[in-house]
């Protein structure tokens, strides 16, 4: 996390190989990070489904793309859809689901071709608060059962330290890293843990960082 305009997204961009470093390198397993990876799945803010196809038709897609569609991938859509709790929407078409729900379907895109290494550009900052909430915990459950490391860029300073094991504080340009937070909060985590003292204190120095309090 930290101020817009800090290169949260042009790192996550690097870090995804969708754009080159102008300088240093980014490593991952010990390899240099060069180009897109298979193994890497992308979220954005916005869901950008594609409104002609399907619910299921739209998480098919990077399946179609690694000419691995087929019954097996069609299986695992309707296994996460089901997860994400849309079970019966599959033919439904973007335009008649919810923002929240759009954002689940983007998630089971993401998701579909069994990544590890899941990337998310503040994928929750256009939800109301309660679907936000709901959608943090549906990114936790997740991630509990398919073992992927995700990399999560967001301007919250709660959601980053609800969500993550790790939080890493961005200044201002030109951006150095201003303080690397380790969140030592049990999980599984639920909605009683913001309220408790070691989040806040939590919360005081990720905001320190930022320059919010002192």
């Amino acid at each position: 996390m930290g101020p817009s305009g800090c290169g949260k997204t042009t790192f996550l961009k690097i870090v995804g190989g969708l754009i080159p470093a102008s300088s240093g390198t980014i490593q991952i397993n010990g390899r240099n990070v060069v180009e897109p990876h298979p193994d890497f799945g992308i979220a954005f803010q916005q869901a950008n489904l594609m409104p002609w196809r399907t619910i299921l038709n739209n998480v098919l897609f990077p399946m179609e793309i690694l000419r691995r569609s087929g019954t097996a991938a069609a299986c695992r859509a309707r296994e996460l859809l089901a997860l994400v709790g849309l079970e019966g929407f599959e033919q439904y078409y973007p335009s008649q689901l919810s923002g929240g729900m759009q954002q689940r379907v983007a998630l089971c895109r993401a998701l579909i071709h069994k990544p590890k290494l899941l990337l998310m550009d503040e994928p929750f900052g256009a939800l109301d608060e309660l679907t936000r909430m709901e959608m943090q915990d549906l990114l936790l459950g997740i991630r509990a059962k398919t073992g992927a490391t995700v990399m999560f860029v967001t301007h919250s300073i709660s959601e980053a330290v609800y969500i993550s094991d790790v939080v890493v504080v961005f200044s201002k340009r030109p951006a150095v890293i201003a303080d690397f937070i380790p969140i030592d909060l049990p999980y599984p985590r639920s909605a009683e843990i913001r309220y408790s003292p070691e989040f806040t204190e939590l919360e005081h120095r990720a905001g320190r960082a930022l320059g919010i309090t002192r």
